[in-house]
């Protein structure tokens, strides 16, 4: 999101458990963690200044939610998160400030449409805390269009476990390996693939397709057609130990 030249702020993003900046640690993604929990993750994780700046972010967009003015003061911090909080903690702290705005659907589809691929990121991290019912399932389906491979994988939390139909999510999954995204950023993956024929069938013909092309069949496709309990194995899809999958 396009913002006023700001002077370089370097960020204090010390992680108190020496993650690394840049990587996210498993089981935080923050779709699936609570704003009050996220919160209080990122309290401890944050240095003085970055923590600070998202206080002030959250007390802002709390007191000051809607639109107001050609863009709404939340909306810059959301653009400035990377900055202040280092690219670790980006992501949550977008989500908090959206959290604390009460971003509705329509504000955060302008924030989808008018952002940068990280604001975008965000929104789709933000939608299963923001929006109870379907209405935010176009942004979910733009983002599986793309080849970016972070957007398809923050499409596929629990918002679209919620709401995307059956068609569309088989489609997100073989997304997923043709993309190179783990299957493990899909949401409720186990429930929803149990006993679906029609996946398996899919399955199993990309598998045949890549085995007749002399290609790796992706190992995730193996873990997925497990969870359809399809009793079906795939052509060309023989273990690496020797077991058929």
């Amino acid at each position: 999101m396009t913002q006023p030249h700001a002077a370089h702020v370097p960020p204090d993003t010390q992680d108190a458990d020496g993650t690394p900046d840049g990587q996210d640690p498993q089981g935080t993604t923050p779709a699936h963690v609570p704003p009050a929990d996220l919160r209080a993750s990122l309290a401890t994780r944050l240095g003085g200044s970055a923590r600070a700046w998202l206080d002030q972010a959250l007390d802002e967009a709390a007191a000051h939610p809607g639109t107001h003015g050609p863009i709404s003061v939340w909306e810059l911090r959301l653009a400035e998160a990377g900055r202040r909080c280092g690219p670790a903690h980006a992501d949550a702290a977008r989500v908090l400030v959206l959290h604390a705005a009460r971003a509705d659907t329509e504000a955060l589809t302008r924030v989808y449409s008018q952002g940068t691929a990280d604001e975008r990121r965000a929104v789709l991290h933000a939608l299963p805390h923001l929006v109870p019912g379907p209405d935010a399932l176009p942004l979910v389906e733009d983002a599986l269009r793309t080849n970016d491979t972070r957007l398809v994988a923050a499409a596929l939390g629990p918002y679209a476990a919620r709401h995307l139909d059956a068609h569309q999510w088989r489609h997100a999954v073989l997304k997923c390996l043709f993309t190179g995204v783990p299957v493990d950023s899909v949401a409720d993956l186990a429930r929803r693939a149990h006993g679906d024929d029609e996946l398996a069938r899919m399955l199993a013909d990309y598998a045949a397709e890549r085995t007749a092309a002399d290609r790796t069949v992706p190992e995730d496709l193996h873990r997925v057609l497990a969870l359809t309990e399809s009793g079906r194995p795939a052509p060309g899809t023989a273990d690496p130990h020797g077991k058929e999958s």
